[in-house]
Order: C-alpha cells, then sequence, then structure tokens
C-alpha cells in the first residue's frame, strides 16, 4: 500500500484485529492495550485506541512497531473506498480517499469498478468498510 505520509488509518479510531499466530506483534504490543476479540476463538485480541482516537502504537509521526506491526495493519488498504464509491466514516481517510485516481487500460477494467460500485451501493450494511470490502471480495 503506498501510504507515503498519510496516517489517517493509525489515528482513526479503528480496532486492530490481531490473531494468536502473530508472535512477532504480540512481543512488542503492551498486553494493557490488547483485550479478547469478541466472536473470535480464544487467543484473539483487539488493539484499540487512544482517547485522541490514535493506535497506542502510533507514535506522532507514525507506526513504533512497523517492523512488528499486525496483519491487519500490513494488510490494510483504503483504496477499497476509492474503488467501491463508499464514503468511510472517518474524515481524514475520507479525505485521502478522495485523493485517489484509477487508470483503465481496458474496457473491462472499467466495468468492474463499475459493478463494484454497484455492488457496494446495493449492501444495506452500516459499516462502511465491511461494505465496501465485501463488494471486492464477494
Amino acid at each position: 500500500m503506498p501510504c507515503g505520509e498519510c496516517t489517517a488509518c493509525c489515528t482513526a479510531s479503528q480496532f486492530v484485529h490481531i490473531g494468536p499466530d502473530e508472535r512477532d506483534a504480540l512481543s512488542v504490543i503492551p498486553p494493557e492495550v490488547l483485550f479478547p476479540a469478541p466472536g473470535f476463538p480464544a487467543g484473539h485480541v483487539l488493539m484499540g485506541y487512544d482517547d485522541q482516537g490514535c493506535c497506542p502504537m502510533f507514535d506522532g509521526n507514525g507506526c513504533s512497531i512497523y517492523e512488528h506491526r499486525p496483519r491487519t495493519c500490513r494488510t490494510y488498504d483504503c483504496r477499497v473506498f476509492a474503488a467501491t464509491a463508499v464514503v468511510p466514516e472517518d474524515p481524514e481517510i475520507a479525505a485521502r480517499v478522495t485523493r485517489w485516481r484509477f487508470d483503465y487500460g481496458t474496457d473491462e477494467a472499467l466495468r468492474t469498478q463499475e459493478h463494484l460500485k454497484q455492488r457496494a451501493a446495493a449492501d444495506d450494511d452500516s459499516n462502511q468498510t465491511r461494505r465496501a470490502v465485501k463488494a471486492v471480495s464477494g
């Protein structure tokens, strides 16, 4: 994900899921910022955010554990919102999303994106992230 200097997802009051197999991340994250992940088997945890909505591993400039960050952080891609025309709740992420531009090498590629937008628009899920992800994965 070409984030550059963008840290919007780090400051967007998001919970970060961490699986029990992510030993590297779990070894550097203080246990006091983790809690059991509801609806997941034992060993799955969530990392919350601070009073300002920032990830507790965000140091003001970026991720303090970048080389050890959880899988959720490694795979997060805000372009899913732009691809599906879903507006994320967080204003900083929404601002970032409006800057994405796609190049369509073929008419088929353009039709594919239009199909993704239609799928997302037809979904009544109130969670924007879930709606965008379902549109591209389903």
